[in-house]
């Protein structure tokens, strides 16, 4: 049976953009006969706001989004973080190493200037820290963990992009897997959330395709199976940017409090993405039948938040 994941990030609010990959997360799920699983990603704890879990979930449940079994958290994964980092630190074969490197050190060591291919990507790491093998000493200097990439190219077939490849090496470099605290960092957590709440479906941001990659390569070093991934479009403003508070209030909480019917976002979501003709209000219940990946557009959105309800 699938099982997809809803994983808002209580960091801000939930907007519009967010809103629609939720949903699609949503129809995808249902459409298949599967389950939906809600995680709030909370890792990242110097940005999360308290108030921002609450509101995400009031935001799903407005949106008529349901899910199955209860809400989990990153912050309740701890001790399987630290138990799949001690994995990748004592592996024979080395994947994991210190990182000492400051990031600005980082990145004036980069090669330059480097174009990639994926959207918003820096110059891979260059390896400034790489020589690090079992055995040596760990210096006392504040330092990372970094996951060392293999040289073997990937290939994906996204249920919306198609067949995507990518050399890691080359494409994307060495990661890190925590931060200098500690703390794991987005990519190791994320593939050790996904197979603790048994998640074979994961519907994200196109800007994630990037980090597709990198969880591949934790993945297959850690014994565990990969997800289908499906990368969908974005959101953008007018101007191609990404939505922000230059484009208006695009918060789900400020529609919902200024009388706008959550059946017109859906609406909304479901049109600008391809699955239905014409923009009309709807329940998300309602269009689990409309789905299909064929349906979808593969170009950003952009629209003009004070123009759409």
């Amino acid at each position: 049976m699938t099982r997809g994941r809803l994983a808002p990030s209580p960091t801000g609010a939930q907007h519009l953009g967010n809103a629609r990959t939720h949903l699609l997360a949503y129809w995808a799920a249902r459409q298949a006969g599967g389950e939906l699983v809600l995680r709030i990603d909370d890792l990242d704890s110097p940005r999360v706001k308290s108030w921002a879990v609450d509101q995400a979930i009031e935001d799903l449940r407005w949106l008529g989004i349901d899910w199955d079994g209860p809400i989990a958290r990153q912050s309740d994964h701890l001790d399987q973080y630290e138990e799949a980092l001690e994995r990748l630190k004592n592996s024979a074969d080395d994947p994991a190493y210190p990182c000492y490197c400051s990031r600005k050190e980082a990145e004036e060591a980069r090669s330059a200037p480097h174009e990639s291919r994926f959207r918003g990507e820096l110059p891979p790491y260059p390896g400034t820290c790489r020589n690090f093998r079992q055995g040596d000493r760990v210096d006392d200097r504040d330092h990372c963990w970094r996951f060392r990439v293999s040289q073997r190219q990937w290939s994906v077939d996204d249920q919306v992009m198609g067949s995507i490849t990518c050399a890691p090496a080359k494409d994307l470099g060495d990661f890190p897997i925590t931060t200098k605290s500690g703390q794991a960092s987005y990519q190791l957590a994320v593939v050790v959330d996904d197979c603790i709440q048994g998640v074979d479906q994961v519907v994200r941001g196109n800007d994630l395709i990037a980090s597709t990659f990198r969880q591949l390569e934790l993945q297959e070093r850690l014994g565990m199976t990969p997800p289908q991934y499906a990368h969908v479009a974005l959101v953008r403003g007018p101007d191609g940017r990404r939505l922000a508070k230059r484009h208006g209030d695009t918060r789900l909480s400020f529609y919902r409090e200024s009388g706008v019917a959550p059946e017109q976002i859906v609406g909304w979501a479901a049109h600008s993405i391809g699955l239905i003709d014409r923009q009309e209000p709807s329940t998300a219940a309602d269009l689990i039948h409309e789905f299909d990946w064929t349906k979808l557009d593969h170009e950003d959105s952009h629209m003009d938040p004070e123009t759409i309800f």
